[in-house]
């Protein structure tokens, strides 16, 4: 609420921002990078993974344990 009492308007999205959270979620979901990439609508997934690869950081991780596993 404002000093007024009235109610804030909801900050504004773009469509941009809503395609990048859109993006984010999905590779946070584990999705892999040529879904996201025609979902997006890139020509190459090196786009995707340029606009997107930091957020990937876990990956090898997450390979690492996934081997491991099937090693035991």
């Amino acid at each position: 609420m404002t000093p007024a009492g009235k109610a804030k308007k909801p900050a504004r999205v773009g469509f941009r921002a809503l395609r990048h959270t859109h993006a984010s979620a999905l590779i946070n979901a584990g999705v892999d990078i040529l879904t996201i990439r025609r979902r997006r609508g890139h020509r190459k997934a090196s786009i995707t993974l340029d606009v997107y690869g930091h957020m990937i950081e876990d990956a090898d991780a997450a390979a690492a344990k996934a081997i491991e596993g099937m090693l035991k």
